[in-house]
């Protein structure tokens, strides 16, 4: 069963897509009109500064996927801060009053720890996902989820997903990102 919080590993196989090649995304929204996650280990050639010119702290920021990429969007650990999050789970939210954001970042209240920030999103219509999924595209991950896995360097978060998954997977996670370069 599908559901918010979930990981979404790309398939080895996925490698002709740009934006999901060994991808892996948090689910942070599914329900019968369609999903939103966020792609947690594509580092995006920006930096907080660069689109937060009031932060005076360095944030990575993260390509959260391809629809509205022109927007910036938020996942945290601190909804009793941030009015208006959106729970993922129990100890993940989404989105919030994004001034607010800026005002408890400036007074070291949120930590680089406690906040992951994306450029655009990675949406699904109703019933795409599980069509996509029943097509191989994404394995599903729900067990051993958390806020600090989301937030820790997240470069092999891929491959180590594909080593703990074994089988056939082990060999695919030393495999060039490109297979026509083995």
């Amino acid at each position: 069963m599908i559901k918010k919080g979930n990981l979404l590993i790309s398939e080895p196989t996925v490698f002709s897509d740009q934006n999901f090649n060994r991808s892996v995304i948090l689910l942070v929204d599914h329900s019968n009109s369609g999903s939103v996650g966020f792609v947690l280990n594509k580092k995006s050639e920006y930096l907080s500064k660069e689109l937060i010119p009031q932060l005076e702290y360095e944030f990575p920021i993260y390509n959260g996927g391809p629809v509205q990429q022109e927007n910036l969007y938020f996942i945290h650990n601190k909804p009793n801060l941030i009015s208006n999050s959106l729970k993922i789970t129990n100890e993940m939210y989404w989105g919030g009053d994004f001034s607010s954001v800026i005002n408890l970042i400036s007074e070291k209240k949120i930590k680089t720890n406690e906040i992951k920030f994306f450029l655009g999103y990675s949406g699904w219509d109703s019933g795409q996902l599980e069509n996509e999924i029943n097509s191989s595209y994404w394995i599903v991950k729900n067990k051993d989820v958390n806020f600090q896995l989301i937030l820790k360097n997240c470069n092999n978060i891929w491959k180590d997903n594909l080593i703990k998954l074994g089988g056939d997977y082990l060999i695919w996670s030393n495999s060039p990102e490109n297979p026509n370069h083995n």
